[in-house]
């Protein structure tokens, strides 16, 4: 594929730091690559907090809520597959919202369709909250993943406008510290929240958290795009970016492999509060600390990524051993669900998905920098397709962990398993990283197709 010529633009570094719209708006003049370093200077922690803050709505709208599944079951007078669907049916917003966002963000800006973007997902939580049947909650669960689709998809952007190459992937792994705050927190402030209150309560929550996420971008975010890097065409310029991205098989590969481990990671999310409450007999609050363990260990793993392994071991093996890790993880669960070792306890299967969740943090931040690294044209149409892969074979994934009911936890390990060949077999056939130079990774555009 051709990369766009970029643009150095002539707004000084000055203008990024104002206060105003228009400053924030002129900052995307200083877009291009030699005002790079500047633009990332200007910015400063704030933006790597409200991009921080954006990547951390997925975990936040989903595992805010995990504690209350079995309250809500109840509540709305459902089975607990239906209520399985309102996760699926955010899931499944975020993905098809990010092949809209995306594209958008390429030929407006990123701004405009991120404050967008916001604007709906506050409106849909709220009515969330006050859902008086599960039809109707699965309904605004799936247009608040339709609108939180935005923040997902344009904060990789933006990370991909300011960053190449290794230092992408060191951000990636910030980014990975920052938003892995919210999965740590998220279910410990929805256990907390139904102390106090029903699940409802949980929703006003995040309501509140997305006006100020808004208030902040609409305030502190700068463009980054420059108007000469954007897409002026419609709809059919941006199916034939899309339709270019997929036919580099590399990039493809990444895709896949990042979408099919996020597959095994989701599997976890939406079974774990069945699992550890009904089958193992915990209480919200422990299986919400023991959600917030796993986490950690996620953190952990992306801090050593980024701090330790990026810069001295290529991308590729990193993800080769997390991806590895992830599929010898699942085995282990298979057989002590499956019965293999006898009646196991929570201890064990705690284990096994903690070390799930911790290669996690090696597989994630890299899937996405390896894939992003092979275009600087198209960001937000590229991270668009990442994400939409993830949340897709996510969502297809969700309802699988339920399929034997409530009583048993083997169909949440055949699933992750099952996931995690498919994204090793991605990995080997697709990627194939052995025939590159895997020193740098920051391999021409067009090159491996």
């Amino acid at each position: 594929m051709a990369e766009r010529g970029q643009g150095t633009g002539t707004q000084s570094e000055g203008h990024i730091g104002g206060g105003g719209a228009a400053a924030r708006e002129g900052a995307a003049e200083s877009a291009g690559p030699a005002n790079r370093g500047a633009l990332r200077v200007a910015t400063g922690a704030l933006v790597t907090l409200i991009l921080g803050g954006l990547t951390a709505m997925p975990p936040l709208s989903m595992d805010m809520y995990l504690p209350a599944l079995p309250e809500v079951t109840d509540a709305l007078h459902a089975p607990a597959a239906t209520i399985q669907l309102t996760l699926t049916a955010c899931l499944m917003g975020m993905a098809l919202g990010q092949l809209v966002v995306g594209p958008m963000s390429d030929k407006w800006g990123r701004r405009r369709p991120l404050l967008a973007g916001l604007f709906v997902y506050v409106f849909a939580t709220a009515i969330c909250a006050l859902a008086p049947t599960a039809e109707l909650l699965i309904a605004f669960r799936l247009l608040q993943g339709l609108a939180g689709a935005a923040a997902i998809v344009i904060a990789r952007a933006v990370v991909r406008d300011l960053y190449d190459g290794v230092e992408m992937a060191r951000f990636f792994s910030t980014l990975m510290l920052i938003s892995g705050v919210a999965p740590v927190v998220a279910p410990l402030i929805g256990g907390q929240v139904l102390r106090l209150t029903d699940w409802r309560g949980i929703f006003v929550v995040l309501t509140v958290v997305g006006i100020a996420l808004t208030l902040l971008v609409w305030r502190s975010l700068p463009e980054t795009l420059a108007p000469e890097d954007r897409h002026g065409g419609g709809t059919a310029e941006a199916l034939r970016t899309m339709r270019g991205l997929l036919a580099d098989r590399v990039f493809t590969g990444y895709m896949v492999a990042g979408g099919f481990a996020f597959a095994a990671l989701f599997a976890y999310i939406s079974a774990s509060p069945f699992v550890i409450q009904e089958i193992y007999g915990a209480s919200p609050q422990t299986f919400s600390l023991l959600f917030g363990v796993n986490s950690i260990g996620l953190i952990a793993v992306g801090q050593i990524n980024g701090k330790l392994l990026v810069g001295r071991v290529s991308l590729d093996k990193a993800l080769g051993f997390g991806l590895v890790v992830i599929t010898l993880a699942a085995t282990a669960l298979l057989l002590m669900t499956s019965g293999v070792f006898g009646d196991v306890g929570l201890g064990a299967v705690a284990a096994g998905l903690f070390v799930l969740m911790s290669a996690m943090g090696l597989a994630m931040p890299n899937t996405n920098a390896l894939a992003l690294m092979r275009t600087k044209h198209a960001a937000g149409s590229a991270s668009a397709l990442l994400g939409t892969s993830s949340f897709l074979i996510g969502a297809i994934a969700s309802p699988l962990v339920g399929i034997a009911g409530e009583k048993t936890a083997v169909p949440m390990a055949v699933v992750q398993l099952a996931c995690a060949l498919a994204a090793v077999g991605c990995f080997v056939g697709l990627c194939r990283p052995w025939q590159r130079n895997t020193s740098t990774h920051q391999e021409p555009e067009g090159a491996d197709r």
